[in-house]
């Protein structure tokens, strides 16, 4: 009796599945994506299951080949997502469309290849042809295709008022990790006031150094395109009243500073440098390697390098002076990047302390002069803290990853009422790494730094802000402060 229980019961199993996967579409097709059309990703099994920590595969030797036949997740069954409309589905079910993909390594574009110069069946590492994404046209539904969605409209938001998220990205024990986190899709771009000056400050800087902030190289063009559309599309979802698309024309309205974009017409990296006060590097996945190049971007606040000496690189060749890259993190990253899925998006932060608010220093910059000396007639109010906030994405057609970030400056002072801050800064800047210390380069601030912090400690232990015994450890809150949300309400008003 037992039995036959026990075969019904599979029997309904089977049969419930089948009409699922006969009635639903997209069930179907991700069952099919799952257990079908991954011929060449076949060699994943091969590789370490997925980690980004940095201490189980230390000092381990990579060849180039490693990743050759690792690919990130297809997107061809997000095309379910677009509508009865979608050109892609004419004619063919959705499982039709998949399984057209021929999957072989013969069928990649090459790296440096013109999109022009593609072939109709030239596919992408996310599984498109050119041909399909000329079908799909300008401005397709990218949170559908990527599987991020588009940010909610922040109809608090005034650009006169609003400042940036109070980031403060301090840890305690401090050491050299990637410390990720998932992305807020609504805070992939994020505008403040000072927009307007922070965008000409950026155009004057590419008007006189040009290829060193914003370039690209062969190969790159459909990624760049993508991005800008990404970028339009966020800023008419998150900003709607300032922001408009007119896909009639192909312009994008900018309110903010009064400006039209034609689109078919602008370079797209410099649609974004117009529009948008944040960089934007773009990594291009080698067919014949599997590791991710730099080849295009707009890139206006670097420090001590800039996108010129970059260009082509390879990703650990970009790391290579940071420390402890090489011995701890080359290996998570190269195989975080090669397996990465478009919906799948993080954050992280890097900080620093400088005088005033270099945004552009590339090497030999006249600004550096500060870093060599503590200046006895330095004082707190030209304390800076820098830190630049980062994200890391995928875009779902080119399969282009997007390391994207902004630098936002703080007066050291604005610490001295957020709970517990002070205390961890000097933690860190009295016994971090010596290593890292020097990378950060803050040796030339803390003779006026440290004082300050310590004479906010000890008033926010007179005033019961913290305990006197607290021992300093990374916050529940980061990358903020206890009662941020309230501090940040009321500078900007509401």
């Amino acid at each position: 009796m037992a039995e036959l229980l026990y075969a019904a019961l599979v029997a309904l199993f089977f049969l419930g599945s089948g009409f699922i996967l006969a009635t639903n579409k997209t069930s179907r097709a991700v069952v099919l994506d799952r257990v079908r059309f991954r011929r060449r990703r076949s060699s994943q099994s091969k590789t370490p299951p997925r980690s980004l920590s940095p201490s189980t595969k230390e000092g381990r030797s990579l060849g180039l080949s490693e990743y050759a036949d690792t690919f990130p997740p297809s997107r061809r069954c997000a095309v379910s997502d677009l509508g009865p409309d979608c050109p892609l589905l004419k004619d063919r079910t959705l499982v039709e469309f998949i399984s057209t993909c021929p999957g072989s390594r013969t069928s990649l574009a090459p790296m440096d290849l013109p999109f022009s110069q593609w072939s109709p069946n030239h596919y992408t590492c996310m599984e498109f042809s050119k041909e399909e994404i000329e079908a799909l046209g300008g401005f397709p539904d990218y949170a559908a295709l990527s599987g991020v969605p588009l940010p909610q409209p922040y109809h608090e938001f005034d650009i006169d008022t609003a400042m940036s998220r109070p980031y403060r990205p301090f840890r305690w024990s401090y050491h050299q990790t990637m410390s990720l986190t998932k992305m807020e899709s609504d805070w992939w771009l994020e505008l403040a006031k000072g927009y307007a000056d922070r965008v000409q400050q950026r155009q004057g800087i590419y008007e006189k150094v040009g290829k060193c902030v914003l370039d690209s190289l062969p190969g790159s063009e459909l990624a760049c395109r993508e991005l800008m559309e990404m970028v339009v599309q966020f800023l008419c979802a998150r900003y709607p009243q300032y922001f408009r698309l007119d896909k009639a024309t192909m312009t994008l309205h900018n309110a903010i500073l009064n400006t039209t974009s034609d689109l078919r017409k602008i370079d797209p990296l410099e649609v974004i440098m117009n529009n948008i006060p944040e960089d934007f590097a773009i990594m291009l996945r080698n067919p014949e390697t599997g590791i991710y190049h730099l080849r295009a971007g707009v890139i206006c606040s670097a420090l001590g390098w800039n996108l010129g000496t970059k260009m082509g690189m390879k990703l650990d060749e970009i790391h290579g002076p940071i420390p402890d890259y090489k011995e701890k993190m080359q290996f998570s990253m190269d195989r975080y990047f090669a397996k990465k899925p478009s919906n799948k998006s993080i954050q992280r932060s890097s900080w620093g302390l400088e005088v005033d608010e270099p945004l552009y220093m590339p090497p030999g910059d006249p600004h550096e002069k500060y870093r060599d000396s503590q200046s006895p007639e330095l004082n707190i109010d030209r304390c800076n803290l820098r830190v630049d906030w980062q994200t890391l994405r995928r875009l779902p057609l080119s399969g282009a990853i997007i390391f994207n970030f902004k630098a936002l400056f703080t007066p050291v002072s604005e610490f001295r009422d957020e709970a517990y801050i002070p205390s961890l800064v000097l933690k860190v800047l009295r016994e971090g790494k010596p290593s890292l210390m020097e990378y950060k380069s803050t040796w030339h601030t803390e003779h006026v730094v440290i004082p300050a912090l310590e004479k906010y400690e000890k008033e926010q232990i007179e005033k019961e802000m913290i305990p006197p015994d607290w021992t300093p450890n990374t916050l529940d809150e980061a990358p903020y402060f206890p009662d941020w949300e309230e501090k940040w309400h009321r500078q900007q008003g509401y």
